[in-house]
């Protein structure tokens, strides 16, 4: 599996319809996780990091990726005082000091996590 967390990379053109997950596929990877518009950097650090902590459990890559999803909707995962927290078992992530004054108490709006894809194989 191969993770491409940054803007817009499963947004293709005609060259390459799935963009660089779609190429990724092509050249044999199984699946890619990517996504397919703007992405907010703290959004994705709060999705990739509630995405590993699912990917340890779930059967399928893509129940991994909901389950990250369905966490982020339901305003289980923040950014407070420092921490990035999550629903998992996992402690909190302590930021960087640079970004230790940020706050995201709601990241559940669909914005930080419904940009992202599975391209490949769900397995």
């Amino acid at each position: 599996m191969l993770v491409l967390s940054a803007c817009r990379t499963a947004f293709g053109d005609k060259n390459a319809e799935l963009g660089f997950a779609g190429l990724a596929v092509a050249a044999g990877v199984k699946s890619a996780l990517a996504s397919i518009w703007y992405v907010s950097d703290e959004g994705t650090l709060g999705l990739m990091t509630e995405f590993y902590t699912h990917l340890n459990n779930a059967k399928i890559k893509a129940e991994a990726l909901r389950q990250a999803q369905l966490a982020m909707l339901r305003g289980k995962v923040v950014i407070t005082k420092g921490e990035l927290r999550g629903s998992g078992t996992r402690r909190a992530v302590v930021l960087p000091s640079v970004l230790a004054n940020i706050q995201y108490d709601n990241l559940s709006h669909p914005y930080y996590w419904a940009g992202f894809t599975l391209v490949g194989s769900p397995w």
